[in-house]
């Protein structure tokens, strides 16, 4: 099989199981916090010099560490053209491995909890 067949094969399945994956765990019915427009977790009307909780910096540091995730896989697709296009394959699914459990990790220590 050629191997960009392959890598194009293998990104669309990944794509179709995290889009049913989305539709099946996503929560349809939000709540009336989610619907008001001051989603930040601070009241509206009360005083803006209030000090900031640590864990909207962890979420911001989240959000960079998964980003910069997309930027290092992002040149993959022309890495096809080297020697070996396995070796490639294996480093970039090394680097989403490692992401994974990092990730899973901060979600069972209650990293990602906004209530105590």
């Amino acid at each position: 099989m050629n191997t960009l067949t392959f890598m194009l094969t293998l990104s669309i399945f990944l794509s179709i199981i995290l889009t049913m994956l989305n539709f099946w765990l996503a929560q349809i019915t939000p709540d009336s916090e989610k619907l008001s427009p001051y989603e930040c977790g601070f009241d509206p009307l009360g005083s803006a010099r209030l000090p900031f909780s640590i864990r909207f910096f962890l979420v911001a540091i989240l959000f960079l560490l998964f980003d910069l995730e997309i930027a290092l896989l992002l040149p993959l697709p022309w890495a096809i053209q080297l020697q070996s296009p396995t070796t490639t394959l294996t480093w970039a699914s090394a680097i989403l491995l490692l992401l994974t459990l990092g990730l899973i990790y901060e979600w069972l220590q209650g990293g990602l909890e906004w209530a105590e």
